[in-house]
């Protein structure tokens, strides 16, 4: 559903970007803006910018940039119908039902039922740890060295030695057992009744990306089967399509994921600092898993178990990650058997280590082969590089192949000519033919000229947006049409109308895009500042000079777009050719 441009506007106004986004980002005011660091890149000095008067964040290091409700879609990883949720209920506002039909009001009463249910049994499993029955329990988080801090941060908690704890105290608030079997916490068969699912195990809350608690992870204390379990699928939990810690690793700015096994391993390395890892809920690593990777980076580290099972799980988990575009690297942990266990052991700083020389995927691969041959036996051992020129030929760019080729040839000793011939030779019989590639000049590429105007076009719609007053003496000079680019002019046709009709807002004209891309374009239209006016004189002539810059890129367009055979073509550019020339010995100023 479309909420109306009205109720938009209501909840972007009743939310202040700089009290919301300051509950993210530290920020400091500066000058008439706020500056902290980018949430959305890494930097060592703040060029995150987030303006009151515009209702506007931009950041000049990488461009991106939007108004409030774009920076909840981004941060958040939400829809715009989310974000506008999120900002709606933060400010007490009241939104129309998406669909009021009696089949989706109970669909989504149901929902809510299953999402109020799971967060009552997480806050009674969280004080059932740390009551008196709860002893068991905390020790042996204890013995996996976990601070009270981290235990709280991840809500752990304790179900008791008793089946029916949870589903009394459930019923007590008024839920009955058909919803709470539902929710996933219970279980009915006629001998017991209606009984608890989880009984005599530390619990894991498992939260989606939103901080709601949609399902549980229960680890036996004893030598009680299964070891771990889970929560079945529910309306409101799918397994496959959720990590554990993403709630938490999707605002980290390492710049990649790690994903590993288990809640344990998650929540030690969370507690050691590396904020960047998610597990799989007890299931192998989905291709839906990796598609929700792809939201917040481009590369994945798999530290998965050094055992068999683990490579194994590694080697699976490299072609889910390719398969989703996604570039991998796998994590050595040798001699220790999982994350948990190399931090305990060795500490953060050697696992930090680890990080920095994680093996690209075709290098754990080739390791895994190596594994299954006998290096001791020529023909084995030819086997091997016979095996490996075949994997070379998976790289599709010739250059890419060719400096596998000689990385594979360096370490393992291999005489390049004799390797670069094998995979030549597979790749003949595959149908690879290496491209000529064009020599490159050496000339670097000059700026467009169309650069420039579109900086001339976003001073002018910045200083608009900053001095609104002026508005009158721009718009005797300048037109929306002369804009150079359909984004620039629809952008300016905006600010114009709304400067005309007295009701313009920088951030409201952000919702006529979808894309964020154009997000980051329209801010910076709105944040592209000029420097070192210090005079009158000084911004009279910066003035005259992006009226004129304007007016030239609005001149080109049009006689770039006029076909010569067009018979009003010489009238038209003898015209705007006279009026750059009127407009070029005029007084112009931005003041009276």
């Amino acid at each position: 559903m479309r909420y109306s441009d009205e109720i938009i506007e209501e909840v972007r106004s009743r939310n202040d970007i700089v009290d919301v986004i300051g509950q993210y980002v530290h920020l400091q005011k500066k000058g008439a803006n706020h500056f902290g660091l980018c949430p959305f890149h890494n930097e060592k000095s703040g060029s995150f910018s987030v303006s009151s008067h515009k209702q506007m964040y931009y950041c000049f290091g990488c461009g991106a940039g939007g108004n409030v409700i774009t920076f909840l879609m981004k941060y958040d990883n939400l829809t715009f119908q989310e974000a506008v949720k999120q900002l709606a209920d933060r400010a007490g506002i009241k939104l129309p039902e998406e669909d009021d039909s009696p089949q989706a009001k109970a669909m989504r009463d149901k929902r809510q039922i299953l999402l109020d249910i799971n967060k009552e049994a997480a806050k009674y499993y969280y004080y059932q740890l740390r009551g008196r029955t709860g002893q068991k329990g905390m020790e042996y988080f204890r013995e996996r060295k976990l601070t009270d801090e981290t235990m709280q941060h991840f809500g752990l908690g304790y179900a008791n030695i008793t089946s029916d704890d949870l589903v009394k105290h459930l019923k007590s608030m008024g839920y009955e057992d058909s919803q709470i079997i539902d929710a996933g916490l219970a279980s009915y068969d006629e001998k017991y009744g209606t009984h608890d699912k989880f009984w005599n195990r530390v619990m894991f809350p498992i939260q989606d990306a939103s901080q709601k608690v949609i399902g549980f992870g229960g680890r036996v204390l004893g030598d009680g089967k299964p070891k771990y379990l889970n929560s079945p699928e529910t309306l409101i939990f799918d397994k496959s399509r959720n990590l554990f810690g993403l709630n938490y690793a999707k605002n980290s700015r390492a710049g990649y994921m790690i994903i590993c096994e288990g809640y344990m391993d998650v929540i030690a390395m969370h507690q050691a600092g590396f904020t960047m890892a998610v597990a799989s809920l007890g299931t192998a690593f989905t291709t839906g898993q990796a598609m929700i990777l792809k939201r917040y980076t481009d590369e994945v580290i798999l530290s998965y178990d050094s055992d068999e099972a683990g490579t194994k799980a590694a080697l699976r988990g490299i072609g889910i990650l390719k398969e989703a575009g996604l570039k991998g690297k796998v994590l050595d942990l040798r001699p220790h058997k999982d994350p948990d266990e190399f931090i305990k052991n060795e500490g953060k700083e050697a696992f930090e280590e680890r990080i920095r020389n994680a093996q690209s995927t075709f290098f754990f691969e080739v390791r895994v082969m190596e594994s299954q041959h006998n290096m001791a036996d020529p023909e084995e051992k030819t086997e091997f590089y016979r095996d490996i020129a075949k994997k070379l030929c998976e790289f599709e760019e010739p250059l890419e192949r060719e400096n596998y080729t000689e990385a594979v040839a360096a370490k393992y000793n291999i005489a390049i000519a004799d390797l670069k011939q094998l995979v030549a030779s597979y790749a003949g019989q595959a149908g690879m033919v290496t491209k000529a590639s064009r020599p490159q000049s050496g000339i670097q590429k000059k700026t467009k000229p169309e650069d420039g105007a579109k900086k001339n076009q976003r001073l002018l719609l910045t200083w608009l947006t900053d001095e609104p007053e002026i508005y009158p003496k721009v718009a005797a000079w300048v037109k929306p049409e002369d804009f150079s680019d359909d984004l620039y002019r629809k952008v300016a046709a905006e600010v114009f109308s709304g400067m005309e009709n007295g009701n313009f807002s920088p951030a409201a004209i952000l919702d006529h895009f979808t894309e964020e891309e154009q997000y980051g374009q329209v801010a910076e239209m709105f944040n592209t500042n000029l420097v070192d006016i210090e005079t009158k004189e000084q911004r009279k002539k910066a003035f005259r000079d992006i009226i004129l810059g304007v007016r030239q890129a609005g001149y080109d367009r049009q006689k770039r777009e006029l076909k010569p055979d067009d018979p009003e073509f010489l009238t038209k550019t003898i015209q705007g050719k006279k009026a750059l020339e009127k407009l070029a010995h005029a007084d112009i100023s931005p003041d009276d």
